[in-house]
């Protein structure tokens, strides 16, 4: 149950984030990457909202995800768009393929539900092996200010006669590890009776910026830069809200 996306889940998170909605992470990625040729892998990719729009822009993306639900979410828009569908159903520490990447990205502070920092290093470390030399890794993580963030949260879509509805509460914060556990339940409506609900535990892991330069020096890699809410090249404001980090692979 814990931070698995199921059918309403996925369901939710398709309509709320559809393939090309951007939070400025689109375009940035597709800037940092505009000088690679080779291979992209995207973990945990999702509904294919960031990777669809790479592959459509000509890059060699590959990705995978933990949800066969949001699998098929991602091979039915490549299959609407006329694309390939290079989405596989895998996990962090279970990828395995026989190409080495130019890069590897990881937008939407995906990588913060890895809750344990020695799992957190060996993905690292995975990540890592799977890069040609000078290879790049490039993922977002939010802020630890989050951590204090504990309203509840209601939201609701409507998909034609269907009604999906979202209530997320903060069950417990551990400032000593940085963590959090939410309750997400989800629930569908037709007519005005609820036709299905599920529950989700939903257990992120928030990193100080100093503390995941070591984590990233610690497994490998080097030259690394951070930038805050996807402005490249400015330096980091105090209030930013999101850290995506760049790092390389010794050649």
């Amino acid at each position: 149950m814990e931070n698995r996306y199921g059918t309403l889940a996925s369901w939710v998170y398709h309509l709320d984030k559809p393939i090309g909605r951007s939070f400025g992470d689109i375009e940035f990625y597709r800037d940092r990457l505009s000088d690679c040729k080779g291979p992209i892998l995207e973990p945990a990719a999702g509904n294919g909202r960031v990777l669809i729009p790479l592959l459509e822009a000509g890059f060699d993306m590959r990705g995978f995800d933990a949800s066969a639900d949001m699998v098929a979410h991602c091979r039915s828009a490549c299959e609407a768009r006329g694309l390939s569908s290079p989405l596989d159903i895998a996990r962090f520490e279970s990828f395995d393929y026989d190409t080495c990447f130019d890069a590897i990205v990881i937008p939407a502070g995906s990588f913060q539900l890895i809750t344990d920092p020695q799992h957190a290093l060996s993905v690292l470390g995975r990540f890592r092996d799977a890069l040609a030399p000078g290879g790049r890794l490039i993922l977002d993580l939010d802020a630890l200010s989050c951590l204090a963030e504990t309203a509840p949260v209601a939201r609701h879509w409507q998909s034609g006669d269907d009604l999906l509805t979202l209530v997320e509460r903060r069950a417990s914060t551990c400032f000593q590890r940085q963590t959090t556990l939410s309750q997400l339940r989800y629930e569908h409506w037709r007519d005005d009776r609820l036709v299905a609900s599920e529950l989700q535990l939903f257990h992120l892991r928030f990193w100080g910026v100093l503390e995941f330069e070591l984590a990233l020096r610690t497994a490998g890699f080097t030259g690394i830069c951070v930038h805050g809410d996807y402005r490249a090249g400015t330096a980091l404001q105090a209030d930013a809200s999101v850290f995506t980090f760049e790092a390389h692979t010794p050649h």
